[in-house]
């Protein structure tokens, strides 16, 4: 970590009466200090950035008199790091202030996790997905279906989508809808009071999904300049008031809102650049907040290892353009056929040439900047000669592209890779001819090797006399670090480097291992230490220098004009820009698949898909994807059968860590595979269509937001009953804990019994209620499952227990060895308290649950018997003498015993058996001769 620079107390007297006077702020809003070459923050925002970035409160500095202003400094670098981290993985606002002079400051950034346009630049580009934000508008009425607009944007590429659909009471689409877009942040309208419960509705929604979540006044929404706006900001030349889009009267109140919050109006580059799109939400698989949580899709904050997540897993991606697109697909996966096929095909070809996906991921794509974001420079008019040459240099590889894909000779592929890349590719190359030769042709090529970007001498005289007096400092710099390598018997080729530094200019660096030569010897200074070296000057080199930026400043000045004009003529080619983006971020994504598919421990195979609404699901062989790829894991495969009318509710029995969980979440991971067209781990696989995949698993409080495991429960069940179709898959783990065994049971046998019956869904419950299992006497379309666990016996000595309780010498412990195999049938008993064995769990509290699950068996299980077969002659009062005579019986066999000095097994066991004889009417007692028959 940099260094953290000091603010000077004395100058800060005016900045403290400014600071203290501001407004208050939202809890969620961070407010920086652009200091020129470091960043401040003050108040309670300097002690969340001093426990947030450097972990520690020693570096709170306090500025001003008693109570001083409590402040920290930032680094550029600390800055730009903290900036991802505050909007992306913690959801808040930040505020950036600059000086205007006298103590005077000034918003001039802002930024929130939908919104980067002001701090794109702090960001450098490299974003995991896209900033998609998104305002929502509703009318609701009790009884009725709630009516729901929205309108979105990505303001990185310029887009605005809308929709508009009917949702039931827990706005299940819309959650979907979050979920498809990957939305950062969401606006909805301000609710005060707190008492709209529609909204609050909408509120826990967002946050569930990860969102954060803006209220705006309900004045914002309102229509009344929204088909003016829109026709400016877009690309289509026709009126707004034309457009389909703009008949969505609830979406376009979302969009008046979405526009006025991102500003886009006050800033005249964004007029006719935007693009207007009908966003279908029956176009791709429903995903739920808590189907993205059991399928593990995207990374946590606390995920160990890349592989933990699915997109961790698939994410071998060259480009961020890729790795952008592949978090959108995973979020929308496709329900056309066709399309999944035609992707399939494409990642079969790469899957199937080894040398074609080598190339493209080492050669070509890895060479690939951000399009995305080079374009908007371009359109914002903040491009520079570099950029401009960037664009040059991703045209010119173009042909390196196209010779690779024509060099396919299978027949079979050709045609797929032509119509999705080839062609386009080659329209692209033609398209940017004219500015590869205006590059050529402007920009002199040759200073790159010294990275810098200049106009060719030969355009202007001026130009022309100054890049020779700049020719000249060179020869004289190369002069001196010759001198100075021969002074300090360095090898100038391999450990003394005279470079151009972007912070101290031309140079000398030395290797850490060489710097001992420099020191204590005045004639060289050095300008600091860094990982690759120390770097360092001399008089002669730091007068050649400061003479060479002048001519350089010189030069810039003198060339500002024609830059201009080359920059305006590469800004015209964005279309073309944007385009080629698209697709090389889809070839990224397909030749990502194709190495994950062939690079597994074992390789993935190409899924046969069947129409929608026809066809099972049948895999074999099956594998969770992230679980093979964890250290120290040897995957045991395991075939699953989902078939309409023999196998269409899976209940799956077995010991906890058995692999229930693993089976049931590896369906619903492959299920998606498939259809984003990606191959699958299986040996071989058919899948149907599914419309959805909803899943209740897990069960943890969440008690920050006041809901208890079993509401949890409760709410995802009920979104499951009201969004699933036939077409759905339904995944459920351990249903029914957060209450009594018996509510829960009751509960999970009722809401199996729906599913099945009304539903009709194909679906996989893996539960403790074994008697659930008894489900398949009355639907024959339910099958059971249970998960293998080998069971053996081994002796052991029992040792004196803590409270001086001696068991017998030697007991026969069964062992349990967890298989992780699936296979038809139910399992006929628990193995908790052999799962507590396995992580060790003290002896003794081992012991005392064996004897405890002993006693509460005995006591199920005769009751079970006596309501089955009867009580025979025992009437209500024998049973109560009976139990209160063999109580008696118990409390004077302790004190026997105890008296007696009866110890052992033997002699305790004869003693009870006297008692009981001795007690004739305890012997006649109807009650007490039916339990003797047990």
């Amino acid at each position: 970590m940099s260094s953290r620079p000091e603010l000077k107390v004395e100058d800060e007297p005016g900045f403290i009466r400014f600071f203290r006077n501001l407004a208050a702020k939202p809890d969620d809003t961070v407010r920086i200090f652009d200091r020129g070459d470091f960043y401040t923050a003050h108040g309670d925002d300097a002690v969340f950035i001093a426990r947030t970035v450097y972990r520690t409160t020693s570096v709170l500095r306090q500025l001003g008199r008693e109570p001083g202003l409590e402040s920290v400094t930032l680094s550029i670098t600390v800055f730009r790091n903290f900036l991802r981290e505050a909007l992306f993985r913690l959801g808040k606002r930040i505020e950036i202030w600059e000086s205007t002079g006298r103590s005077n400051w000034k918003i001039t950034k802002q930024a929130s996790p939908g919104n980067l346009q002001d701090v794109e630049e702090d960001l450098g580009g490299q974003l995991d997905s896209a900033p998609i934000i998104l305002a929502i508008k509703i009318t609701a009425k009790a009884s009725e279906a709630r009516n729901v607009g929205v309108c979105f944007a990505d303001a990185s590429v310029r887009e605005l989508g809308v929709s508009e659909f009917l949702d039931n009471d827990l706005y299940s689409n819309f959650e979907s809808l979050l979920i498809q877009l990957g939305v950062k942040e969401c606006l909805v309208q301000t609710d005060s009071s707190r008492k709209d419960v529609e909204l609050a509705k909408l509120r826990t929604i967002a946050d569930n999904c990860g969102c954060a979540v803006s209220e705006r006044s309900s004045m914002d929404f309102g229509t009344k300049d929204i088909d003016q706006d829109i026709s400016r900001l877009l690309r289509d030349e026709r009126a707004a008031g034309t457009l389909p889009q703009t008949d969505l009267k609830l979406a376009m109140g979302a969009a008046a809102a979405l526009i006025r919050y991102l500003g886009v109006m006050s800033d005249q580059t964004n007029f006719g650049q935007y693009q207007l799109y009908q966003h279908d939400l029956s176009q791709f698989m429903k995903l739920d907040a808590a189907a993205l949580k059991a399928l593990n899709l995207m990374p946590g904050p606390r995920d160990g290892s890349k592989t933990m997540s699915l997109y961790g897993l698939l994410n071998h991606c060259k480009t961020p353009l890729g790795s952008r697109l592949l978090a959108q697909w995973l979020k929308q996966p496709l329900m056309d056929v066709k399309e999944i096929e035609r992707r399939q095909q494409l990642v079969e070809a790469f899957v199937m040439d080894t040398e074609l996906r080598q190339t493209m991921q080492e050669e070509h794509l890895r060479s690939i900047p951000d399009l995305y974001r080079l374009a908007k420079k371009f359109q914002r008019k903040m491009a520079n000669l570099e950029d401009v040459v960037r664009a040059y240099q991703v045209a010119i590889r173009l042909p390196g592209f196209l010779g690779t894909l024509e060099g396919v000779m299978d027949e079979q592929y050709k045609d797929p890779l032509d119509s999705e890349y080839t062609s386009k590719l080659n329209e692209c190359s033609n398209s940017l001819a004219k500015l590869q030769e205006m590059v050529e042709t402007t920009v002199d090529l040759e200073a790159l090797d010294n990275h810098e970007f200049i106009i060719k001498p030969e355009f202007d005289d001026d130009l022309r006399s100054i890049s020779k007096r700049l020719e000249k400092i060179r020869k004289s710099m190369q002069v001196e670090h010759t001198r100075v390598g021969n002074d300090l018997d360095q090898d100038i080729d391999k450990k003394l480097f005279l470079e151009n530094h972007k912070t101290h200019g031309w140079c000398f660096r030395l290797t850490r291992n060489e710097a001992g030569c420099i020191r204590n010897q005045k004639q060289y200074k050095e300008c600091s230490t860094q990982k690759n070296g120390v770097y360092f000057t001399t008089d002669k080199l730091a007068e050649l220098r400061r003479e060479f930026d002048q001519l350089s400043e010189n030069y810039n000045r003198t060339q500002r004009g024609l830059v201009n004009e080359v920059v305006n003529v590469a800004a015209s080619y964005c279309p073309v820009i944007e385009k080629l983006a698209g697709i090389l971020a889809h070839l990224d994504v397909v030749v990502s698949f194709a190495h994950v598919s062939v690079h597994a421990p074992t390789a993935y195979v190409r899924p046969k898909m069947h129409e929608r609404g026809t066809g099972n699901t049948i895999l074999k062989e099956a594998r969770h994807p992230c679980m093979e790829m964890q250290d120290d894991i040897s995957f045991i495969t395991n075939d699953v059968a989902l078939v309409r009318g023999e196998s269409e509710f899976l209940i799956i029995t077995g010991p906890n860590m058995g692999g229930k969980s693993t089976y049931i979440r590896q369906i619903g991971v492959i299920a998606l595979l498939a259809q984003v067209g990606c191959f699958v781990p299986c040996s071989e696989a058919e899948l149907c269509i599914f419309d959805s995949i909803l899943a209740r698993v897990g069960a943890s409080d969440s008690t920050l937001k006041g809901v208890s495991t079993f509401m949890a429960e409760m709410l995802e069940t009920a979104n499951i009953l009201k969004s699933a179709t036939r077409e759905s898959l339904i995944i459920i783990d351990e249903l029914g804990r957060g209450t009594s065994t018996y509510d829960g049971f009751g509960l999970a046998w009722a809401i199996s019994e729906h599913i099945v019956r009304e539903i009709g869904a194909f679906a996989a419950f893996a539960t403790h209620f074994h008697e659930l299992t008894a489900l398949v006497d009355t639907y024959p379309q339910v099958q059971n499952l249970h998960v293998v666990a080998h069971i053996g016996e081994r002796q052991e000595e029992d040792a004196t227990m803590g409270d001086g309780e001696v068991d017998a010498p030697t007991e026969k412990r069964r062992e349990v060895t967890l298989l992780y195999k699936v296979e038809p049938g139910v399992c006929d008993q628990s193995f908790g308290i052999h799962v507590a064995e396995l992580v060790r769990f003290p002896q003794k509290v081992v012991n005392m649950a064996k004897r405890k699950a002993d006693e509460l068996e005995d006591f199920s299980g005769k009751h079970e018997d006596l309501g089955a077969q009867g009580l025979g002659e025992a009437s209500k009062q024998d049973v109560e003498d009976g139990s209160r005579m063999l109580k008696e019986v118990l409390v004077r066999w302790k004190e026997e015993c105890a008296k007696e000095g009866l110890k052992g097994q033997e002699e305790q066991v004869q003693k009870m058996r006297e008692l009981v004889k001795g007690n004739e009417a305890l012997m006649q007692n109807p009650f007490f001769r039916r339990v003797r028959t047990l």
